[in-house]
């Protein structure tokens, strides 16, 4: 007859992968079976199908898994008077039987997490977006098109928020919701973080945003949604806060206020949301720590670097970015040092190094004043200042909290003297920036000579993502600590030497600076391309770095670049942008 299966309460742990979680009449019609499949999960985790449990109920009302428990009727109780009215107490109000209360309850998952709320995945969506980069060391073309897909979510206003290196250098960007087999086109609305909108009704319906939440604690839950790599459905990973700090943003090149969490963000994580234990979103996952010595490391930008970016683009109609305090400082922590300077026992602060000449700072800040506050918070002698309850970060936190534009006070002693300025806040300008924001690069051609300005992208072109290592050494020196003296400064090179008869023994020369052309300095590509176009000399002198000169006949130089332009199959000698 083979093994009879005994009735009775089924075991906890589902025998197969058919196996039913409970009886019909307490089972969800689209959650029937626990099958390890992604479809299953999603449904299990799908907020339709979840209650949350009375933590403060007694354990002997709290249904238990399997069959419900049989209800005796009143009429099936000897001795007993049948009564069609049920008890009322005191007050007057209804007295229910536990046991009827256990069935008039909605049914519980076992697998739920008593008092949290699972977030809502059906905002998620999957961003797919085609990129045509710029080819910075050919800036004349383009590269060949790529596509990539990354998460988002929808906020207010109908948007759509996702990372900006997602969408970067994009040609064309579709989002698709959960569940859904249509992609429907976005419009890019501003880059800093990112943030998307999409013009179609259908897509909008049955879609609601996320809510936000506050910055969360050490060691909160949180629980990172999006579509990684390793299949199309959606994914949930969970984990909790480690660290909270100032962070260096790698797409952006800045420091700003940003989670530490030990949940798995792989590639295509890149834009999700990641949630609280109430369900509200406390972050965007955007990186992660991929070394030999660190495992699980994400990282989340928090809500108010994420506020701060939706409230810069809603009030300014774009995104004006960070302001940051145009200085760099030294820590004041040795107290000879303290002493040097005039600081009393009772003052802390930290010392201007250098002030950037082109920052609003420049007019008031001299270098060795200390920095004893901003706004009105004490700055230490270490560069930070109270954040919450135990916790200290970056005094660079508090200028991040500012919009471009704004006003701040700053407490300085110069002298043994204490002085109060009231700056203005700017963005900050590099001289080799970390991004062309969008933009195709900058060229100017003459005799095969191609010059052209040093960005971030344009050394990542040149020597790969190692850049850093692989750079000469005078380009990293004035990437790290060179700072602009006029707005207008940019760092021009000769990027190579497209060879031809008329630059014969030249053609070794690669991304070197061009310090001067006959005498006069070169601030920028522009002002170089028009004093080449303008010059009537008999020969056109550029001053090199390392001590390098280049000269040629401004005849034979000018009438040889047709050709050689003909020659590589480039279209004009130099870009629009020069041109206006």
């Amino acid at each position: 007859m083979g093994d009879k299966r005994k009735r009775g309460r089924k075991s906890k742990t589902p025998t197969s992968a058919s196996e039913t979680l409970g009886s019909p009449s307490t089972t969800a019609p689209n959650a029937a079976t626990a099958t390890a499949t992604p479809s299953t999960i999603d449904d299990v985790f799908s907020v339709a199908n979840v209650n949350l449990m009375d933590t403060t109920a007694s354990p002997h009302q709290r249904r238990r898994p399997g069959r419900p428990k049989k209800v005796p009727h009143q009429s099936d109780r000897p001795g007993r008077r049948q009564s069609s009215r049920p008890p009322v107490d005191a007050n007057g109000a209804v007295e229910v039987p536990p046991a009827a209360e256990a069935m008039e309850e909605d049914p519980v998952w076992e697998n739920v997490v008593p008092g949290r709320v699972v977030p809502a995945m059906d905002s998620v969506v999957k961003v797919f977006c085609v990129h045509t980069e710029p080819n910075f060391s050919l800036p004349w073309q383009r590269k060949r098109q790529y596509s990539s897909s990354s998460s988002g979510f929808v906020i207010g206003g109908r948007r759509l928020l996702t990372n900006a290196h997602s969408v970067e250098h994009y040609t064309q960007v579709k989002v698709k919701k959960r569940g859904s087999d249509t992609k429907y086109l976005a419009t890019v609305l501003a880059i800093g973080t990112e943030c998307d909108i999409v013009d179609d009704d259908e897509f909008w319906q049955g879609m609601s945003p996320v809510e936000f939440g506050n910055l969360p604690a050490l060691q909160d839950a949180v629980t990172v949604v999006g579509y990684p790599i390793g299949g199309d459905t959606i994914s949930v990973t969970s984990g909790v806060v480690s660290r909270i700090e100032i962070l260096s943003y790698v797409h952006g090149s800045t420091e700003l206020l940003g989670l530490q969490i030990d949940a798995a963000i792989n590639s295509g994580n890149s834009g999700g949301p990641a949630f609280n234990d109430k369900g509200n979103c406390v972050g965007i996952a955007f990186q992660s720590l991929k070394h030999e010595d660190a495992e699980n490391i994400g990282y989340v930008i928090p809500t108010p670097v994420i506020n701060h970016f939706i409230q810069d683009y809603e009030k300014n109609g774009r995104y004006t970015g960070f302001p940051v305090l145009g200085v760099e400082w030294q820590k004041m922590e040795n107290p000879d040092l303290r002493m040097a300077t005039g600081m009393r026992t009772d003052q802390k602060g930290v010392r201007i190094r250098r002030v950037d000449p082109t920052a609003p700072e420049s007019k008031v800040l001299k270098a060795s004043d200390v920095i004893l506050s901003f706004d009105g918070v004490d700055i230490a002698n270490d560069g930070t200042v109270p954040f919450r309850h135990g916790e200290r970060i970056g005094f660079s936190y508090l200028i991040s909290q500012k919009y471009t534009g704004d006003n701040a006070v700053i407490k300085v002693l110069r002298n043994s003297e204490v002085l109060n300025f009231d700056i203005k806040l700017d963005s900050h300008r590099r001289l080799i920036p970390a991004h062309t924001k969008g933009r195709p690069p900058s060229y100017y051609i003459i005799a095969g000579f191609v010059f052209t300005t040093v960005s971030v992208p344009y050394l990542r072109s040149e020597y790969g993502k190692d850049y850093e290592y692989e750079a000469p050494v005078k380009l990293l020196d004035k990437l790290l600590h060179s700072m602009p003296q006029s707005p207008d400064e940019q760092l021009v090179v000769v990027s190579q030497v497209l060879v031809a008869d008329i630059n014969i023994g030249y053609e070794e020369i690669v991304n070197t600076q061009v310090l001067a052309f006959n005498g006069q300095p070169v601030k920028n590509l522009k002002s170089l391309a028009n004093m080449v176009e303008s010059c009537n000399d008999e020969y056109l002198q550029f001053n090199l770095d390392y001590e390098q000169i280049v000269v040629l006949r401004t005849k034979t130089a000018k009438a040889a670049t047709l050709d050689i332009l003909s020659t590589h199959c480039i279209p004009s000698a130099m870009s629009d942008d020069l041109k206006s």
